[in-house]
């Protein structure tokens, strides 16, 4: 018997995704939480073998340590192609499948993910091939992230342990890689890339 647990923040989802599970003969959900925290000591205190995580749940990281051997399988919508790399980067994240699969699909990656195999749903993998890297650097990152917040330049000078110039510097290169016509545009271009996460 596979066992499982489902961390999903819809209630309503959630109780599907039970359902669903649990009308398979090898398939049983023995937890069910709407966050990550207890996620780890769950999956530790009823033995899960799987972990149904929604991608949408912070942090996205799996839930396999030494004293847990669960692998995670995460089910994940429109999100950034670059959160979905993140994601797969972790040791313990052995699959993604879109919240667009068809149950039989979801219970086939379950079953595949026991045998040790690791999924990648193929809607997602056409997604992740075909983004663009995210042209920004670490740094040029942190002052975009930071500067979004709204604050002045000199607020984020300070904040970052930067001067006013080298966070206009830094400004000028972010809008060029990102094609903005102002911080805010900047953001909005970055966040919607995943440039951000």
């Amino acid at each position: 018997m596979i066992r499982i647990l489902l961390a999903e923040p819809v209630n309503l989802l959630r109780g599907a995704l039970a359902a669903t599970l649990s009308l398979e003969e090898d398939l049983t959900v023995v937890a069910e939480l709407d966050r990550l925290d207890k996620a780890p000591g769950m999956a530790r205190a009823v033995r899960a073998d799987v972990a149904v995580v929604d991608i949408g749940l912070s942090p996205v990281a799996g839930l396999g340590t030494d004293e847990v051997r669960c692998g995670t399988l995460l089910l994940a919508g429109s999100e950034a192609p670059a959160t979905l790399h993140r994601a797969l980067e972790d040791p313990h994240v052995r699959g993604v499948i879109s919240t667009q699969a068809a149950p039989h699909e979801l219970v086939q990656a379950i079953r595949q993910l026991v045998r040790g195999e690791r999924v990648v749903d193929p809607r997602l993998a056409v997604a992740m091939v075909a983004a663009r890297p995210s042209p920004l650097s670490a740094r040029e990152a942190d002052v975009l992230r930071v500067a979004g917040s709204g604050v002045p330049s000199t607020e984020v000078a300070a904040m970052l342990h930067l001067t006013a110039g080298t966070v206009r510097n830094y400004m000028s290169v972010i809008l060029r890689k990102t094609g903005a016509r102002n911080r805010l545009e900047a953001v909005r271009v970055a966040e919607s890339a995943g440039w951000l996460q």
